[in-house]
């Protein structure tokens, strides 16, 4: 090893060969780069993290949702529907024999957790928004025109609806309010969470559970010609179940005597007047929409008018986006929510009716009249249905 090589230098200092050679240095270009991106990052990240603690800090934003901490906050409100609900934001504010109504719902129960909602950078990134108990309800009447309502609506967009029917405040409120918030769509600032469920208008708990919830809750009513009404519930029992008795049979406890068999549910849920009185003991008369089934039918783009004005939305539906079907007998949508193409409501709505006798008619509308006008009086509304 320590000998010389020609040349007067040891085999240890032939370069190249035995001594790493250092990395040439990076170009002065890369490193800025490198160091502006990494000062970028730092600053989104403080940027989106002082954003989280001013939004968890929000009193109607930790109820909606933003985090684990208003999803362990909510059951408590379902446990104690009498305390004080925090108010939310809104936008410019047959069964085969005669059934009776039955009582929905059951004792509440703690809820359970919800799952975390998504973090406030993850939301950031994806545009998602959040998921909100809904401001405006549907609350009634079973074929009425609920459906068709729901439908028009959708093309509206600041309003964001779910398709199914919940049934929570008649069925499901043990599941509590957390369940409930997740079952509704994710909305951005402005727009407005609705749901429909048609039995809510019948179900003697759901006003004071809705008013515990929120006593700014706007609630629709979507009524429709009594007579009529319970005609189209039977043709619907009767498209699933073809042995039931007839109508006639099932209209009379008494056929002789006239007498009308009001535990039927087809008979009672047209008594308009008597389902009402427990709304307008927890909800004002203003905060309720009545909306004419008969007019949905003959200008839609009317009581979408009257329907966009209450929940206080620009008048975007109009009757550019209908057109009538003459097969099924009742307006379409020329472009449905997320389509370019026309869109009708399904082949269970617009069912012919059976034939009733005339003096079956004539006697539920003498039984209805006195039911109708004190409901017109309630409303404010005459819906001409006498």
């Amino acid at each position: 090893m320590g000998q010389r090589l020609s040349g007067g230098r040891s085999c240890l200092d032939v370069p190249g060969r035995f001594l790493p050679q250092p990395p040439p240095p990076p170009p002065p270009v890369r490193r800025k780069l490198a160091l502006l991106f990494a000062m970028l990052c730092i600053w989104l990240y403080m940027f989106l993290y002082s954003c989280a603690g001013s939004c968890t800090a929000a009193p109607g934003l930790l109820l909606l949702g933003s985090g684990s901490r208003a999803a362990h906050a909510q059951p408590a409100l379902v446990t104690a529907p009498n305390e004080t609900f925090p108010k939310m934001p809104f936008r410019a504010s047959l069964a085969a024999g005669k059934d009776k109504t039955a009582v929905a719902g059951s004792q509440e129960e703690q809820s359970p957790e919800a799952p975390d909602s998504p973090s406030p950078i993850s939301s950031f990134f994806s545009g998602s928004g959040s998921k909100q108990l809904p401001q405006a309800i549907i609350i009634g009447v079973k074929k009425g025109g609920t459906r068709a309502l729901l439908e028009f609506l959708r093309v509206h967009p600041d309003v964001r609806a779910v398709g199914a029917e919940p049934h929570f405040f008649d069925r499901s409120y043990h599941k509590g309010l957390a369940w409930y918030r997740d079952l509704m769509p994710r909305t951005l600032e402005g727009q407005i969470t609705m749901e429909k469920t048609p039995s809510y208008f019948v179900t003697r708990e759901a006003p004071a559970r809705i008013s515990a919830m929120s006593k700014d809750t706007k609630l629709i009513v979507v009524v429709r010609d009594p007579v009529t009404r319970a005609i189209s519930d039977y043709t619907q029992t009767l498209s699933k179940r073809p042995d039931i008795p007839s109508f006639e049979s099932l209209t009379f406890r008494n056929r002789s005597a006239g007498l009308i068999d009001t535990s039927w549910s087809a008979i009672q849920i047209g008594l308009y007047a008597k389902h009402l009185e427990p709304w307008l003991r927890h909800f004002p008369l203003g905060q309720m929409l009545f909306v004419s089934g008969e007019r949905l039918v003959s200008d839609p783009a009317g009581e979408l008018r009257r329907v966009q004005d209450f929940l206080g939305l620009k008048r975007i539906i109009t009757d550019k986006h209908f057109y009538f079907n003459q097969t099924k007998g009742f307006p379409c949508l020329k472009k449905a929510e997320g389509s370019g193409k026309p869109h009708c409501l399904g082949k269970t709505k617009g069912r012919a009716h059976p034939a009733i006798a005339r003096e079956v008619l004539r006697q539920l509308r003498d039984f209805y009249r006195p039911f109708n006008r004190k409901f017109y009086q309630m409303t404010g509304r005459d819906f001409g249905w006498d």
